[in-house]
């Protein structure tokens, strides 16, 4: 079984348990993600491989962390993830990708990523849940962070933190790659 075959399996197997366990129909999960019913059909049925968009939209409809959704063994308390396994879930041709190196329920969903952007890329984020915050470091070149519609500027070996509940972009607009560590910490379902 590829990576892929393997992760599209996990998703279906999680999405409907965790739907399950908040006690959502189709119907629920579909309103809260914003995402259609057919969707989550396909992705409980694993019949796709759904958007880092849409996966985004269901763990923060469902409460859980992407690392959670794609988790394929029960694993114990500490859980050490090598760096071959960490999850390429974006990517473009000029070289540009975010990896979720990590992830764990505190008591929602927090989730460490690794972003690499090359010169004039970027990529744009829905708001997420009232509460969820985010906390980024810069390890190389320069962030430009759009926050519901005011720039930021983050250099390398700065860090910043902000409320994700708005809609946000990350973008190198620099001459050089922009590398920088982001975790996000999402409230829990209640």
């Amino acid at each position: 079984m590829s990576d892929l075959d393997l992760l599209t399996q996990s998703l279906a197997r999680n999405v409907k348990r965790w739907r399950t366990e908040r006690g959502f129909t189709l119907d629920t999960l579909a309103a809260r993600a914003g995402v259609s019913r057919g969707m989550l059909i396909q992705i409980e049925q694993a019949r796709t491989n759904p958007s880092l968009g849409t996966v985004v939209k269901i763990g923060d409809a469902l409460g859980i962390s992407i690392t959670t959704l794609l988790d394929y063994e029960q694993g114990p308390k500490v859980r050490i993830v090598p760096a071959d396994q960490a999850v390429r879930l974006w990517h473009t041709d000029a070289g540009s990708y975010s990896r979720l190196l990590a992830g764990a329920e505190a008591p929602g969903p927090l989730e460490m990523w690794d972003w690499l952007l090359m010169p004039d890329e970027g990529s744009s984020s829905d708001p997420h849940p009232v509460g969820t915050v985010e906390l980024i470091h810069v390890t190389e070149g320069e962030l430009t962070l759009t926050v519901d519609g005011v720039e930021y500027r983050v250099p390398a070996g700065a860090s910043v933190s902000f409320e994700a509940g708005a809609p946000h972009t990350y973008a190198n607009t620099g001459d050089v790659p922009l590398k920088m560590v982001l975790t996000v910490s999402v409230p829990g379902v209640h």
